[in-house]
């Protein structure tokens, strides 16, 4: 088996034959140096297969699906809505949260937060990097950016607060039902005391704090889901 991993967006079967992008096909080409007859792994939310490389032609490579390594994940959902920051921080808080098991993505603009637009394609590309990378299925989605009020309406997920301000430390498993799992973390001026408010009343929510110190964004993100799963998963 081969221990190069990449996300195919189309449907994968046994003996399916197909060609990979452009850009994939460069990267096993002239950066991993694979030839005619090598295998690699491709994968989607559908389960990951091994193929075979049948042909190389103008720099495109042509594959052939020959068995399945694995099938769907029936993982819980594990949300992450926060506040975007600034671009290299940015990154690697997708990066690292992906590797830890989120499978979407809610950017929220806050009262205090700074950076109000994302670049989708660019974090996509992360995703599915991060994804191919820390040997996952599941390739995490990213929501357009929502206002507070706009993502608690959804009101469709169990909520964990992680509040500066809360004495509680640990998780009630037992006051979670069957819903997505979804963490908030606030920009790098924290929740505003309305905000504070709005996600206190919202039915369903378990406020933590994570942590004596005041963290950086990405750092309360990987802190906040290690906590999850480790009380959770």
């Amino acid at each position: 088996m081969s221990n190069i991993r990449l996300f195919f967006l189309e449907n994968l079967s046994l003996n399916l034959s197909d060609k990979l992008d452009k850009s994939q096909s460069h990267y096993l080409t002239k950066v991993m140096r694979l030839k005619i007859g090598d295998n690699i792994s491709l994968f989607n939310n559908n389960g990951e297969w091994e193929a075979k490389i049948l042909n190389i032609s103008k720099s495109i490579v042509e594959f052939k699906v020959t068995k399945q390594l694995r099938q769907k994940e029936n993982r819980k959902e594990l949300w992450l809505a926060f506040s975007p920051i600034k671009s290299n921080y940015f990154n690697f808080m997708i990066q690292k949260a992906t590797e830890l098991g989120v499978t979407k993505f809610f950017p929220i603009i806050f009262d205090r937060t700074v950076v109000r637009k994302i670049n989708k394609e660019r974090l996509n590309k992360v995703i599915i990097e991060s994804s191919e990378q820390s040997n996952r299925l599941i390739i995490p989605s990213i929501e357009d950016p929502k206002t507070l009020d706009e993502f608690l309406t959804l009101n469709n997920f169990e909520l964990i607060f992680t509040d500066l301000n809360s004495k509680n430390s640990k998780i009630d498993a037992f006051k979670l039902s069957e819903k997505p799992i979804c963490i908030i973390i606030g920009p790098e001026g924290d929740f505003s005391e309305s905000e504070r408010q709005k996600i206190l009343s919202y039915k369903g929510v378990q406020p933590i704090k994570i942590n004596e110190n005041i963290l950086r964004s990405e750092t309360a993100v990987i802190s906040a889901i290690s906590i999850v799963n480790y009380a959770i998963f």
